[in-house]
């Protein structure tokens, strides 16, 4: 009977065998959690994550969110109870001391999706326990001792296996895509591909290009003055405010000429020398000459010939020519009358060729007025693109520099573009001397009859006064953006943004364009994107002279560009018409039907795709006309140029301003959308697809019918001289049967990848089907590359800066759709032995670059 002061019976003692027989008392643990917390005696703040976002997209802290009785809850802290059952329960506290628990520190770094998991059981303090109690006796025989467990045995070998595992957990990531590039794609946002494209068209705004172009065009803003300086800093900061990383503002001292105040005059004289008429003129070359005036039509080497069998004289003569013809480049007729004696060169705009002849006249129509004065740069760009100074390298502080005189891209007789209203007081000066010209020759000029002139003809004074600087500062403005899976890839984009006037169409279009875009791929960086290759933007300075800003850049970065570039997409004039050109390398085939596949003529209810096939739907050939020179004949990267044309404008003149685009060129900048959307989702064909779009059959294919072409045009100029040329295209015609081979099986590796990772794979590309398709795009990328002619002395004869054996200008042609540019010069001047050898040597390298596929 228990005792009246006393509740309870005393406990019984039991015996020594009693004791010895009996289990030990089961020890309830607490849970590590708790125990881990208590020892802590508080939460550690998480240290700050190395991983910064942009402060507008900085993720809040969780805990921030919760209330005091949530966030209690959250770290599951009892305090009473666990100091309760740590009282009662002292030896426990001795053995878990024993163990080695982390520091402070470590728990302190754990994250915040961690403290979400370990939680989850606090939160709901699910306490699991066994509803009865076990009392088992184990009988060991008389001697036996149980093996004594070391503890500290026990969590080496606890940590080992925990290594183990960690290394078979490495080794599975290292072999999926999550080293091979899923890790650098997981520094953005991970984005779908076609939802990106979707948001890049939508976001396209007309009215935003508009604002643009009108800012652009407010002052002019000829390369290396105050207007161009303060438009490139405009420019800088706008690519900052878009946020592109490494925004450049580059400086370049290049050879640049300006005209003087007063210094240009076109007059005619009397037999006293008082002038009776004076024209209203602009700048080219300088000089101040006279002497008689003749009408030489177009100004090509055929036009000059005819004065030879006519008996004219041309000797310090004054040449009225018109632009436009067969040869459109104003350098080369320049040259043209340079070699044929002339003195001086007057060019101006027929409107027959551009003007009232066609339709309304600007500003409100989209032909050149009476007034409308077409300038043009007048160095010959075919012979040295780029600073004339410095051909082949870049125009940095301290560059060698070489003579102007006699310089082979220089023309050695002054010129001056003149409205075709004062070419007809000139060409009435001249009616009855010398001879009727021929019917081709005659233009659209009211009531002028189009007499060549003579040595007899009233004498000309041409004067133009310049300065001529030869170290004028230049500024070309970059901005890239950063790619995730192989950064040192690139593909540029680039449009100039020098003028000789307003420049609304020319360039101020293409520049309003690609600040949209800009703006465009700054909202995708501002969401988290990035492509898997590098984005970068230029701005060039000076294209107007001899495309001087791109190709001064591309020299200064030449073996980077040969290494790292795989494309570069350019757009000079956006647009100036409604019907889309593109020109550039077959590779892009492609790419391009892809895009226009997407894009549409809201006037004609059509796709892109359906209009341009139309006309023919080829990539025609690149010329030397803008920017992409340096970069496809130099560097040998893959280029692209395009936008809306068809249709004559008031080109470089004071017409082609804003207000004629507005009312004019493209009344709602419709064009400039598309195009804006065109040349976006191309950037996204080529710095984010996995495998770079590139099309080798295309190439194969165009490669082909130019071989046959080049044949059948040699052919016939061997029939025209002698018809015993020892001309052979056997080489050449060796070198496309086996690039055809060879590119077949390259296509094929391509549709395996795309059965191996979208067919069985379901989108998985293991860290090896990576590598290979990195390879493969660098390969693709590199075959134009491995088409230079970078032996010394190699290039084309002559003018040995254009590298490209396939694309490159001719001598006395600047056409888009000549290619072997050596071997056409070779047949050009009946030098049928070096043809032969160019003919070699372009076969050697086209299997060369065909092997390394």
């Amino acid at each position: 009977m228990p005792n009246s002061k006393n509740q309870y019976e005393p406990i019984p003692i039991p015996s020594y065998e009693e004791a010895i027989e009996s289990s030990t008392s089961q020890i309830h643990s607490l849970p590590y959690d708790t125990d881990h917390r208590e020892l802590l005696g508080h939460e550690s703040e998480p240290r700050e994550s190395r991983f910064r976002l942009h402060p507008e997209r900085r993720p809040s802290n969780f805990e921030d969110h919760l209330d005091q009785g949530e966030h209690e809850a959250f770290l599951g802290q009892d305090r009473n109870n666990w100091v309760q059952r740590l009282s009662e329960e002292d030896d426990v506290r001795r053995e878990i001391n024993e163990l080695e628990l982390e520091e402070p520190s470590s728990c302190a770094t754990q994250s915040t999706f961690g403290k979400r998991i370990s939680s989850l059981g606090q939160r709901f303090n699910i306490q699991f326990k066994i509803p009865f109690s076990l009392n088992w006796k184990i009988h060991s025989p008389e001697g036996f001792q149980w093996p004594r467990v070391r503890v500290d045995l026990c969590i080496l070998f606890a940590r080992c296996l925990s290594i183990l595992i960690v290394l078979v957990v490495l080794y599975v990531l290292f072999m999926s895509d999550i080293f091979s590039g899923g890790i650098q794609r997981m520094a953005g946002q991970v984005f779908d591909p076609e939802s990106v494209r979707i948001h890049v068209q939508s976001l396209v705004d007309e009215n935003q290009i508009r604002d643009n172009l009108k800012l652009l065009t407010k002052a002019d803003h000829m390369a290396g003055t105050k207007g161009g300086y303060v438009l490139a800093q405009y420019i800088s900061e706008f690519f900052k405010k878009n946020l592109l990383d490494d925004v450049r503002f580059e400086e370049f001292e290049v050879y640049l000429n300006y005209p003087k105040v007063g210094g240009r005059k076109v007059e005619i004289l009397n037999e006293n020398g008082d002038v009776v008429w004076s024209a209203k003129i602009d700048e080219d070359s300088t000089g101040d000459v006279t002497g008689p005036l003749i009408y030489a039509n177009y100004g090509t080497m055929d036009d000059f010939k005819l004065f030879n069998v006519s008996g004219i004289n041309t000797n310090g003569a004054i040449a009225l020519i018109r632009q436009h013809g067969n040869q459109r480049d104003s350098g080369l007729k320049i040259k043209a009358a340079e070699l044929a004696g002339f003195s001086g060169c007057l060019i101006y705009s027929d409107p027959s060729d551009n003007g009232f002849v066609f339709g309304k006249v600007a500003p409100e129509g989209r032909y050149m007025p009476e007034g409308g004065v077409q300038r043009d740069g007048v160095s010959l760009v075919n012979r040295i693109v780029g600073d004339v100074l410095t051909p082949g390298w870049a125009s940095i502080p301290g560059a060698k520099r070489i003579s102007k005189d006699n310089n082979s891209a220089l023309v050695n007789i002054p010129s001056l573009p003149l409205s075709w209203g004062d070419a007809r007081n000139l060409l009435a000066a001249i009616e009855g001397y010398g001879q009727i010209s021929p019917e081709e020759w005659k233009g659209g000029i009211p009531n002028v009859k189009y007499w060549t002139g003579n040595s007899s003809s009233p004498r000309v004074r041409l004067l133009n006064d310049q300065d001529e600087v030869q170290k004028q500062p230049i500024w070309n403005v970059l901005g890239k953006i950063n790619g995730v899976e192989q950064k040192e890839k690139s593909v540029i984009v680039g449009n100039h943004r020098d003028a000789w006037h307003y420049g609304a169409a020319d360039p101020g279009s293409g520049t309003a364009v690609m600040m949209e875009v800009v703006r465009i791929f700054g909202d995708l960086v501002h969401r988290g994107w990035r492509p898997l290759r590098t984005i970068e933007f230029a701005s060039w300075d000076a294209e107007e002279y001899n495309l001087i800003g791109s190709t001064e850049w591309v020299e200064d970065n030449m073996e980077n560009l040969r290494r790292n570039a795989y494309a570069y997409l350019n757009v000079g004039s956006a647009v100036t018409g409604s019907d889309f050109r593109v020109s550039g390398s077959p590779v892009f085939t492609k790419s391009v039907i892809e895009v226009l596949k997407r894009t549409s003529d809201p006037f004609r209810n059509k796709t892109l795709i359906q209009l341009w096939q139309e006309k023919g739907g080829k990539i025609d050939g690149l010329g030397v006309n803008s920017d992409y020179v340096a970069f496809q004949d130099m560097a040998g990267t893959s280029s692209l140029d395009m936008g809306f044309s068809g249709e004559f404008y008031p080109r470089n003149s004071a017409y082609d301003n804003f207000e004629w685009m507005d009312t004019v060129g493209d009344p709602g900048f419709v064009y400039h959308k598309i195009l804006a959307q065109i040349w976006a989702l191309l950037i996204l064909e080529h710095a984010d697809k996995l495998v770079l779009p590139f099309d080798m059959s295309a190439y194969s294919s165009s490669l082909t019918q130019w071989v046959l072409n080049l044949n059948q045009w040699a052919e016939e100029k061997s029939k025209k001289a002698d018809g015993k040329s020892k001309w052979s295209i056997e080489p050449l015609r060796e070198a496309v049967l086996q690039f055809a081979s060879d590119s077949r099986r390259f296509i094929k590796w391509e549709e395996e990848w795309n059965s191996i990772v979208y067919g069985g794979g379901g989108g998985y590309e293991t860290v090896v089907l990576a590598e290979h398709r990195k390879s493969h795009n660098n390969r693709m990328a590199n075959f134009e590359t491995h088409l230079l002619d970078l032996e010394e002395g190699g290039g084309i004869s002559n003018h040995t800066q254009f590298k490209h054996i396939l694309f490159g200008p001719q001598q006395w042609s600047v056409n888009n759709d000549a290619v072997f540019p050596a071997i056409r010069d070779a047949v050009d001047a009946q030098d049928w032995d070096l043809a032969n050898k160019h003919v070699e040597r372009a076969a050697t390298l086209i299997k060369k670059a065909s092997k390394k596929l």
